[in-house]
């Protein structure tokens, strides 16, 4: 997928995200099916988390060493090879214990989780702009699938954005039972 499709994808995601958090309420966006399990709400957070902290961090870094050195040697890991080759992470549950670093919080507000969206959306479009501009060997480590360039580390937020769809729907079918 090249810069136009990746951007293309990431804005119909967003407005896939955006146009489900708009028939949610807050107490809705907080219930979780069980005590080691996210809301949606969390669920949200970490994808603006991530997209915020991480991967567009990277970029950033990379785009800032343009004219020093490289900034990580390496490659990429053998799920990273997979990952980049399918364009997606594996459909599979990834269930992480919670902790205190990585459990996303609660939203206070659902108005947070909209601004959140668009301020990602938003970057994402300001990126688009200039990301072929960065040279591919100045890479940054990602923890689980290695070197990645500003390139990847791009189309790894929209890529983390598709595979979380899984969970959305999970945590929506929960939502529903409880309804009725």
């Amino acid at each position: 997928m090249n810069r136009k499709e990746t951007l293309q994808r990431f804005e119909e995601l967003t407005k896939t995200y955006l146009d489900e958090l708009e028939k949610m309420d807050l107490q809705e966006l907080t219930q979780k099916p069980a005590d080691d399990e996210w809301s949606l709400g969390q669920m949200y957070l970490h994808l603006i988390h991530s997209a915020l902290t991480m991967q567009l961090q990277n970029i950033k870094v990379c785009h800032e060493q343009q004219e020093g050195a490289v900034l990580v040697s390496g490659e990429k890991t053998e799920a990273g090879i997979q990952v980049f080759a399918q364009g997606s992470f594996p459909p599979i549950k990834i269930h992480v214990p919670p902790t205190k670093q990585y459990t996303p919080p609660q939203p206070t507000t659902k108005e947070e989780l909209v601004q959140g969206l668009k301020n990602v959306l938003d970057r994402m479009r300001k990126w688009g702009e200039v990301i072929e501009e960065i040279p591919s060997h100045l890479k940054m480590l990602h923890p689980a699938l290695g070197a990645l360039n500003a390139q990847e580390w791009y189309a790894l937020v929209e890529m983390h954005y598709r595979h979380h769809l899984l969970q959305k729907e999970r945590l929506q079918a929960f939502l529903s039972q409880r309804k009725q």
